[in-house]
């Protein structure tokens, strides 16, 4: 039996974002974006408010971050991890899918849950369609870039964005269930950065 891996590749994630990931987004709310559920989160801020070693963004919001080794692993905001996945994804459409080239430490982060929901739905549509043009031929040339990888397939690096949107979309699922079941409200726990 032969099998079409490129759509196998496009099926598994986006199954996922239809089915489990994207109907958890909806309704986000700023205070939920920004919740910062114990002191010192790294999360997106008005640029020149981060108290982080470094602040990646090219616009008005800022995303902390930070070289390892850390002394501890740091608890991110819904805002924190969102802003990695959307600056990811742009980052490869950038490389490989017709998207003007950004990165993440360039990209214009958004400073509201909304704008951020509107980033990662345009950036995983240009990502999600670019596989899907790829094909099984596709992704199997060589990725080229990083220089670690550069003779691995683009399967590679397409499977390595499917990791990345389950696994940090489930920690954003996480942290709302978590701010729904605490009964965080917008004056404890919530820490706009405006």
């Amino acid at each position: 039996m032969d099998v079409d891996w490129g759509a196998e590749v496009v099926d598994q994630i986006d199954a996922h974002w239809q089915g489990r990931l994207r109907p958890r987004l909806e309704g986000l709310s700023d205070d939920e974006y920004f919740w910062e559920p114990v002191a010192g989160c790294w999360t997106v801020s008005r640029r020149g408010r981060s108290s982080a070693p470094i602040s990646f963004g090219g616009g008005e919001f800022t995303m902390d971050y930070a070289e390892p080794p850390y002394e501890r692993e740091p608890v991110t905001t819904i805002a924190w991890r969102m802003a990695h996945l959307i600056g990811g994804l742009a980052s490869t459409n950038g490389k490989q899918f017709g998207r003007p080239a950004v990165g993440e430490r360039t990209y214009c982060y958004a400073g509201t849950a909304e704008e951020a929901l509107r980033q990662l739905d345009a950036e995983y549509g240009i990502w999600i369609d670019g596989v899907r043009t790829m094909g099984t031929a596709g992704l199997a040339e060589p990725q080229g870039d990083p220089p670690a990888f550069a003779h691995a397939p683009m399967a590679k690096k397409m499977l390595y964005a499917n990791i990345e949107l389950i696994h940090h979309g489930a920690e954003i699922c996480l942290l709302r269930d978590l701010y729904l079941r605490l009964g965080v409200g917008s004056s404890t726990g919530s820490s706009l950065q405006g």
